[in-house]
């Protein structure tokens, strides 16, 4: 419930934009999250989702700091870890996200390349990225 209220809270209040968080993949997932005992929710949180459930490879979704996690490096540690998990888990298969554009930058230093065009998903733009297997 808490990492609910996280993602709640940064990708609906803090980006303004109203959509499904709920998508029948949280079951099918490995969760990461970072957390302080001075803060009730999560500082950072990703998920790992199952090949095969929401694209052939896995992929990591639901990135995100919290505004108390920020400037701290949390976002980069945990992403590292959620490839590290990946590659583990599901080594050879590649892993595929659906990045915001303005973060494509940052997916890339990670090691993820865009493929195909920039679409808008819920009303921000976005680009699917692969990181090789």
């Amino acid at each position: 419930q808490l990492i609910h209220m996280a993602r709640q809270h940064v990708f609906v209040v803090e980006q303004k934009c109203a959509y499904a968080d709920a998508d029948r993949l949280d079951e099918h997932a490995f969760h990461l999250a970072a957390w302080a005992p001075e803060h009730l929710l999560p500082l950072a949180y990703a998920r790992v989702v199952d090949p095969g459930v929401k694209y052939p490879e896995p992929s990591i979704g639901r990135v995100l700091t919290s505004a108390a996690g920020r400037n701290r490096g949390l976002g980069r540690e945990l992403v590292q870890l959620a490839v590290a998990h990946t590659i583990e888990a599901f080594p050879g298969q590649g892993i595929r996200i659906s990045a915001q554009s303005h973060l494509a930058a940052f997916y890339q230093s990670v090691g993820f390349s865009a493929v195909g065009e920039c679409y808008l998903e819920d009303d921000i733009p976005h680009i699917q990225m692969l990181r090789p297997g």
